[in-house]
């Protein structure tokens, strides 16, 4: 009973609940009724509409809702209207994937309206070349706007029934991404030789991604419940847990001390090893918090015990005593240690907001319907990834929809449904995304011919027809291979229902490989946007965040620490680029035509940059109010090394210099012992940043 009750607050139980209620609900009413005929449209529709919900309050679902359904009724009626005339179609195809794409642009909830829009035109192909009364007949095009719009009703009573569940679910992901990011950090202090710490650094960038992702959903879902309704009550709790998540978040990704320097000053010593496990200690507190959240119970408080911070406390003096300790090493270990108390003096306050809190979110979807129009417009242009996808993805389905008729014109919209779902932004995920497909694919054909050809037709198949469908669901994030299998064995039923599904093995297979092939071409050679090319311009666009970040920090040096909006907005962009950087090596590993020297050089340029955020995050961690003397004298440290990354942000930005290699290097001085110990943490920062911008500079200049 326990473990089915965590099944229950799992992150996709909901989902696969409300798909399979949705599913069976058809069928309960289809068949009964004499309807066989309206059940895989209205299935199909069903479907479609699930793809394109977003995971908004009530209000907002109601909104997307009815965007949905107008947009999906649009849809439905061009390819009806067209599919029987073939040279229409095969304009408006294009155009109308194009159209949809590049509306996407407006933000990620348009974005997954508008891939749900294009997926229910498919499945309108698939239902009327299912549909045992031909192309001409609509009431398959009805069906499938009112499974959407069955769904979609169900989905709107599930929200307004539990409207912070999603909430819920966004914080305890946030906690466990935390968590895994702590673990990367915990195993840079690992106190042993040759250990290859810029794998480390790249899987640490990985993690971070995550964990950025995981800020964003969690920041929407919070939007969207709060709106600008001052917070209260619970909401005023889970808004003060998002932010001690972002100050977690910077404490952990801060790095004070070169570690392979760390390690050999301190190898004879359990220095690092302690603080190792205090942050692997920090990462299972935040499991537990995680599953404290999502399992909808009391939060307990995840600050460490005191008895672990004692024994790196008295670790480290006891180093002192026993062994000399470098000015800067005694000073890192000192921030360090401050920098673990500090987080856990922020814990402590959490479950409430303070007084004077900054509550405002940065909304990043539109305000209006200019900004959306706007935003829009900014893409369309050719060097805009977005856009070369539109272009490629409306190419491909021209280009699928060309062999269709050449090999088989009535049945095989199943190489435009292939090509839709198989063709991504990226060559590597394209690639990847293409042997999952077939392999899928393979498996639902087999599976399918089994049921087909042992077991007798009847009802078996529809309670089937149900599961295979929310089956989909609970696969597709994680398991595609898995979601694809289950979802081939659902429409070969659906064919099944109406008396082909045995002679549909075959063709649905050559579909498969020929729609998947489609996407590979498309993808290869029409607006290429190679991720090799890109690099040097998302690493500039990182480096400018750096700066900004910095100056940020710097001016917090002076006035104090502020978590408001405008410094959260830079800390989130700094982390973003990066993440941009790391998302983009990622893609261009899994592409062709590049050296293995290229390859490693973009990994090790992922772990300087990951090194520079590190040392960003150390200041941020450790803002304060200073003197007007020692304010002055770090801001004209951060900002010697803020104009620095500037330029080489330029240089790198700028292709008709690229090894242009005049940035004027700041003057960075080591702090004397009698400077305070928050000047010192800075200069020594700041040189380990410029440390950071000549490796950044090597990297680059090829």
């Amino acid at each position: 009973m326990v473990s089915f009750r965590h099944l229950a607050q799992s992150d996709r139980f909901a989902d696969l609940v409300r798909v399979f209620l949705a599913l069976a609900g058809i069928v309960a009413w289809c068949v009964p009724a004499g309807q066989v005929d309206a059940v895989v449209p209205a299935l199909l529709g069903a479907i479609a509409c699930a793809l394109a919900e977003t995971d908004d309050a009530w209000r907002g679902r109601l909104r997307g809702l009815v965007v949905t359904l107008v947009c999906f009724a649009a849809a439905a009626a061009v390819v009806k209207a067209t599919l029987g005339t073939p040279l229409l179609f095969a304009v408006l195809l294009p155009v109308g994937t194009f159209t949809l794409v590049m509306l996407g642009a407006a933000s990620g909830r348009y974005s997954t309206i508008a891939t749900g829009t294009l997926i229910l035109s498919v499945y309108t192909m698939l239902a009327s070349d299912a549909a045992t009364a031909g192309t001409g007949n609509w009431s398959d095009m009805l069906a499938i706007l009112a499974g959407a719009a069955w769904y979609g009703m169900l989905s709107l009573l599930w929200s307004a029934m539990a409207p912070q569940r999603a909430v819920r679910h966004a914080l305890a992901r946030l906690f466990e991404s935390l968590a895994n990011l702590m673990d990367a950090r915990a195993a840079l202090f690992e106190p042993v030789h040759g250990l290859d710490r810029d794998a480390l650094a790249v899987e640490f960038s990985r993690r971070n991604r995550h964990t950025v992702d995981a800020l964003a959903a969690a920041r929407a879902a919070l939007i969207d419940r709060i709106g600008r309704r001052q917070p209260r009550g619970q909401s005023a709790a889970r808004l003060a847990m998002f932010f001690i998540a972002q100050d977690i978040h910077e404490r952990i990704s801060s790095s004070h001390y070169p570690y392979e320097e760390m390690t050999e000053a301190l190898y004879h010593s359990d220095i690092m090893f302690r603080f190792g496990r205090l942050l692997r200690l920090q990462a299972r507190a935040c499991r537990e918090r995680a599953d404290a959240i999502r399992h909808g119970q009391p939060p307990g408080s995840i600050a460490l015990p005191r008895s672990a911070l004692d024994d790196v406390r008295d670790a480290i003096a006891y180093r002192r005593r026993t062994g000399a300790i470098g000015q800067a090493l005694d000073d890192a270990l000192s921030a360090l240690l401050a920098n673990m108390e500090g987080l856990q003096g922020d814990i402590g306050d959490e479950g409430r907001l303070p007084d004077g809190t900054d509550v405002a979110l940065q909304d990043s979807e539109p305000g209006s319907f200019r900004e959306a129009v706007a935003r829009i417009r900014v893409r369309l242009d050719r060097r805009s990834m977005h856009f070369r996808h539109a272009v490629r993805l409306a190419t491909g389905m021209l280009a699928g929809y060309l062999v269709m008729l050449v090999l088989h014109p009535s049945h095989g919209y199943w190489i435009l449904m292939t090509t839709l779902f198989v063709c991504q932004p990226g060559y590597g995920a394209t690639r990847k995304r293409t042997l999952q497909r077939i392999a899928g694919t393979v498996a639902g054909l087999v599976a399918g011919w089994a049921m087909l050809k042992l077991l007798p037709g009847g009802a078996w198949r529809l309670p089937v027809l149900v599961a295979t469908g929310a089956g989909f669901f609970a696969f597709r994030l994680r398991r595609y291979a898995l979601a694809t299998a289950v979802i081939t064995l659902f429409v070969l039923l659906c064919f099944g229902l109406v008396g082909d599904g045995y002679d549909a093995i075959g063709p649905r297979l050559l579909d498969t490989v020929l729609g998947a092939l489609v996407a590979t071409v498309v993808i290869r050679f029409v607006l290429p946007d190679w991720r090799v090319r890109r690099l040097e311009d998302v690493s500039a666009d990182a480096l400018l965040a750096y700066a900004n970040y910095l100056r940020g920090i710097a001016a917090q040096y002076t006035t104090g620490k502020a978590d408001d909006l405008p410094y959260r907005i830079l800390r989130r962009d700094a982390h973003a680029a990066q993440a941009a950087v790391a998302g983009n090596v990622a893609e261009l590993l899994g592409e062709p035509g590049h050296s293995r020297e290229r390859g490693e050089r973009a990994l090790r340029l992922v772990s300087a940059l990951q090194a520079g955020l590190s040392h960003l995050s150390t200041l941020g961690a450790h803002r304060r109010a200073l003197p007007a003397d020692e304010a002055a004298v770090v801001g004209r440290l951060c900002a010697g090394v803020a104009d620095a990354f500037g330029a080489l942000a330029k240089r790198l930005g700028s292709p008709s210099s690229p090894h242009d290699t005049s940035t004027q290097r700041p003057d960075v001085p080591a702090m004397a012992e009698d400077a305070s110990p928050v000047v010192r943490l800075v200069a020594g920062q700041c040189i380990l940043l410029m440390r950071v911008h000549d490796r950044i500079a090597i990297l680059t200049a090829v």
